[in-house]
């Protein structure tokens, strides 16, 4: 592969990765709930048990006090609340409340709309080994938004 084939291929998996991103989250507002990408991302790391704050910062991978804030506007908006934590009387966990999870369930949905594009062009055998050939290669760890 030459220089300028890695550069398109890196520039047409950032292209998909955010316009998923935007078709999930505009899909998730079309279902009524209030929202922005970072929510969604949030939400990965706080299903299904809950996280601290300090975990879901590392998640996002940003600062305590930015995790922090975006849990409060999360409590305000009634998607999450927090918990004493059962194992660390310090710490409080942030969990999910029904709205979350309805929101959860709203992306989910906003995400199979969002692949129909491609299962229409490509099929949906090949968008299937797609999805396995970028498991195969793509990084574990947390979901992250590109701040």
């Amino acid at each position: 592969m030459e220089n300028s084939e890695a550069i398109a291929l890196t520039a047409a998996l950032l292209a998909a990765a955010g316009d998923l991103t935007k078709r999930i989250n505009d899909g998730v507002v079309a279902r009524g709930f209030e929202g922005r990408p970072a929510y969604g991302f949030a939400f990965a790391r706080l299903a299904p048990d809950g996280a601290t704050a300090t975990d879901l910062a590392a998640h996002l991978g940003v600062t305590k006090q930015a995790a922090s804030q975006l849990v409060d506007e999360l409590v305000r908006k009634g998607y999450v609340e927090r918990r004493p934590h059962p194992g660390d009387a310090r710490a409080r966990l942030v969990v999910l409340t029904e709205l979350g999870w309805a929101c959860t369930r709203a992306a989910e949905e906003a995400a199979l709309e969002a692949v129909q594009p491609w299962i229409e062009l490509l099929g949906e055998g090949e968008v299937r080994v797609l999805c396995d050939r970028l498991r195969r290669i793509a990084p574990y760890g947390p979901l992250r938004p590109a701040w």
